[in-house]
Parts: C-alpha cells; sequence; structure tokens
C-alpha cells in the first residue's frame, strides 16, 4: 500500500443527508456536490511515507494511523497533496494555530461531517449499512484491540471500516457556542459498544486530542 490514495478513492455521487445530534434534538439538512472519499482510514504505512512519523500505539503497516490529533490529520493532507502536485485544501497561519479551508484546492482535505455520514449510509436508512458483526470491529468482537484495515464488508459504495476501528475526525466544528474548537469525530472504534457504531452518532474532542481508537479518512473536491 503506497502513499497515493487515487487508487483508493471512491466517487461519490452528489446528494442531501439530513444530521441530527441527540443532545440537543436538533436536525438539519445538507446538499453535497460530488467527491470522493478513501476506501480505508489512512494506514500507518501511508502516514509513515508521507509523514516519517509513525505515532501510533499499536504498531503494523495495515493498521490505521491512531494517536493523531485533528491538527496532525490536517497537516497531514496538506503534505500528501504536496507530494501529488495538488493545490492544498488548507491555509495555516504562521504559527499553526489556525486555519482555512479553500474550497476552490484540488488537494487532500478532511471530509466534512455530512459528507462522512452521507458516504457511511451509501444509502441505506437505517442506523447501519449491515449487521454490525459484518461490517465493523467494535467491543463486542475485536478481543479489546485495532485491527488491519478492509477486514469486514465494505458498505454499497465500497467503503470499508466506516463503523468500528477506529473513529474518523471530520473537518467540523461540533458546536462553537459550548464547546468551542471542538471537533467531530465520526464511526465509532474497536473499543466502543454497539450503540456507538451507528451512521448518526457525533462525538466531539478538541482538535490536539490524541487516543488509540481516533484516526481519520481523506476526501478530495471533485472538479465539475
Amino acid at each position: 500500500m503506497d502513499d497515493s490514495p487515487e487508487r483508493e478513492m471512491i466517487a461519490v455521487p452528489a446528494g442531501r443527508v439530513t444530521l441530527s445530534d441527540r443532545r440537543t434534538q436538533r436536525q438539519w439538512s445538507v446538499s453535497l456536490a460530488p467527491y470522493q472519499l478513501s476506501v480505508f482510514p489512512v494506514t500507518q504505512a501511508q502516514y509513515a511515507q508521507v509523514t516519517g512519523e509513525r505515532p501510533s500505539s499499536h504498531q503494523g503497516d495495515r493498521l490505521p494511523v491512531e494517536t493523531v490529533s485533528w491538527w496532525d490529520a490536517i497537516r497531514y493532507c496538506n503534505a500528501l497533496s504536496g507530494r501529488h502536485g495538488l493545490a492544498p485544501a488548507y491555509r495555516l497561519d504562521a504559527n499553526g494555530e489556525d486555519v482555512e479551508w479553500d474550497g476552490t484546492a484540488d488537494g487532500y482535505r478532511l471530509p466534512t461531517e455530512a459528507e462522512w455520514e452521507y458516504a457511511c449510509r451509501a444509502g441505506t436508512t437505517g442506523p447501519r449499512y449491515g449487521p454490525l458483526d459484518e461490517i465493523a470491529w467494535y467491543r463486542g468482537n475485536s478481543q479489546e484491540r485495532i485491527h488491519e484495515v478492509g477486514g469486514k464488508r465494505p458498505n454499497a459504495w465500497g467503503l470499508h471500516d466506516m463503523l468500528g476501528n477506529v473513529w474518523d475526525w471530520c473537518w467540523d466544528v461540533y458546536d462553537a457556542e459550548v464547546y468551542g474548537s471542538y471537533r467531530v469525530l465520526r464511526g465509532g472504534g474497536w473499543f466502543d459498544e454497539h450503540w456507538s457504531c451507528r451512521a448518526s452518532v457525533r462525538r466531539r474532542s478538541h482538535p490536539s486530542f490524541q487516543v488509540d481508537d481516533v484516526g481519520f479518512r481523506v476526501a478530495r473536491s471533485t472538479r465539475r
């Protein structure tokens, strides 16, 4: 598995998804343009090829990279874009403490949470895109450890590990008024109970947070 995700990107069609937040009982609908999303979470081998670093608590080339912050994921996206001659999606300030997303850039980026949920559902409307034991590593079947990417059945669009194994960082701020700069996490992880591994579940954490069940996958905007 090399550092070039082009071979492992799925073209996601335009569409609309309705998100919900259990805490606030709020629902909102988002229209989406076509985009691409990586088939797997970023692996440790891919992360090391781009950054030279292996931060994960559980080592293995085909294991998802984890113990990476939202900021780490942002910097990886820009570095990966640079390696492949693409315009970086993110502009960081001189101190690396503020970031803007350039929506015109063709480089790699994190999915928005609407993109993430739409891709996870892959046309389904239930809490999951299949029986949980068949599609996800979670506390009930993981033996409380992380697993190599692609070991469970993909969804109808060919995306693996959208639920379970590691949570995915998303671009979005969770709730700025209540939680400040905290960013959205989606998908559930290997240590989570079944109720956390659902397409609609939203979790939040500080963008500097690093833990052994949080990773990320990359997206790209589709030029029209």
